[in-house]
């Protein structure tokens, strides 16, 4: 099946089946959105997405305390996600396949990128923060599982066990975006972020925001045999790994498979369609 086949086959004249079609023109629209937001804009977002992340580790945690099992508990922080879903906020680790298609579309610039990721990201964990410390002064019952949760990570030394858990992470949380971006029906996004609460809550994959909180939340109570410094270093290579297994393990097939139709938004900027500023 050729690329003109498919053309004159499918609803849309371009190169990809209809649905991806779809899929890219979403990703592309709300990238420009995103990463021409000034610096005001990216900072309060990104700390309401703190906040609203750590919103869901309350109720992680108020079940978690209870059960015991962190795959029960995972349920209850998918309050999180769809919180991000719905309030239209910024997690840093959301911030691959969107940004990133969009600035290989040519409709953002690199420079763009850096901002919305360094921005998200501190504003991301200074959000966090404010609400864990909040959490641990207003739910002293659920010290101990935080300070539990904490040392589980904040503990693990660097080997290829940890680094594969923080790749599988941004690989679970890009992968969830991805689903998101591909159908425009609220229940079906839902359901993919509570798909990606499983995964990256209930499997106690690393997740350099995510569990950075408890961190923080276990650090607050002075109850947790760790300190910033540990929270640094596991924070360092969990990054790292968060950032390949969201940008090899997924944004870049997705590239690879939307080549043509990204060819073709480059091509439009060329001839002179307008890039926001």
């Amino acid at each position: 099946m050729t690329t003109m086949n498919r053309r004159e086959l499918g609803r849309t004249d371009g190169p990809l089946e209809d649905e991806l079609e779809d899929a890219v023109d979403r990703i592309v629209s709300e990238g420009v959105q995103r990463l021409h937001r000034s610096w005001r804009e990216v900072l309060t977002t990104g700390f309401i997405a703190g906040i609203e992340v750590a919103m869901g580790l309350l109720a992680y945690l108020a079940i978690r305390n209870v059960t015991h099992s962190a795959m029960v508990a995972s349920l209850g922080f998918s309050i999180g996600f769809i919180a991000l879903l719905l309030g239209r906020s910024e997690l840093f680790t959301e911030g691959f396949l969107v940004p990133v298609t969009t600035v290989v579309a040519k409709r953002a610039r690199v420079g763009q990128l850096f901002k919305l990721w360094s921005g998200t990201l501190v504003a991301n964990l200074a959000g966090g923060w404010v609400l864990m410390w909040l959490i641990m002064l207003a739910f002293p019952d659920l010290h101990h599982v935080t300070v539990e949760s904490a040392v589980h990570y904040a503990t693990a030394p660097l080997s290829g066990r940890t680094f594969a858990l923080a790749v599988l992470g941004g690989a679970a949380i890009t992968l969830m975006t991805r689903m998101q971006h591909g159908t425009d029906s609220t229940p079906a996004m839902i359901a993919a972020a509570v798909a990606g609460a499983f995964l990256l809550a209930g499997l106690e994959l690393f997740h350099s925001i995510l569990d950075s909180l408890l961190i923080f939340g276990a650090l607050v109570t002075g109850k947790a045999p760790i300190t910033y410094l540990d929270w640094a270093q596991w924070f360092g290579y969990t990054l790292l790994g968060n950032v390949l297994g969201g940008f090899i393990l997924i944004t870049l097939l997705r590239l690879v498979r939307s080549h043509e139709r990204l060819a073709e938004e480059r091509a439009s900027v060329r001839a002179g369609t307008p890039t926001p500023d």
